[in-house]
């Protein structure tokens, strides 16, 4: 299945999965201070990045069923957008984090998840598996 015939959810899971992922190694390697002073970085967050850029990538990228996918994207892009919401009312959502979030790490966050629901709900009716049909 080329990218441009691909459901919208596994499209996002191609292209957020490898962006959050490369967001988490840099994040590593620049350790606990804000980027450009405008976005939160540390090692929590940097961790939270690897392991769910890693699953949005596998799933974009693997041979998983489109349920799967669906699931992934809609369930992570919940979890973005409570987070994007939580965390304008409270900054250091459950003190997880040694720095709080900006507003842009905020809209991102609301961004992010308001476009994987989006994608999982537009991907709802395709046969979206990622393995050739049969002979």
């Amino acid at each position: 299945m080329e990218f441009r015939d691909a459901p919208p959810a596994r499209r996002y899971a191609q292209i957020v999965g490898p962006t959050v992922v490369v967001i988490g190694i840099v994040g590593l390697i620049l350790g606990e201070q804000s980027l450009l002073d405008v976005l939160n970085i540390d090692i929590a967050e940097d961790i939270i990045h690897l392991v769910t850029g890693g699953l949005l990538t596998y799933v974009g990228f693997a041979k998983t069923e489109g349920s799967v996918v669906r699931a992934v994207v809609g369930g992570l892009g919940v979890v973005y957008l409570l987070v994007g919401l939580v965390s304008f009312a409270e900054p250091n959502p459950l003190g997880l984090f040694p720095s709080e979030y900006s507003t842009l790490d905020n809209l991102i966050h609301l961004a992010l998840g308001v476009l994987g629901i989006g994608a999982a709900l537009l991907s709802g009716g395709k046969a979206t598996t990622a393995r050739p049909a049969p002979r």
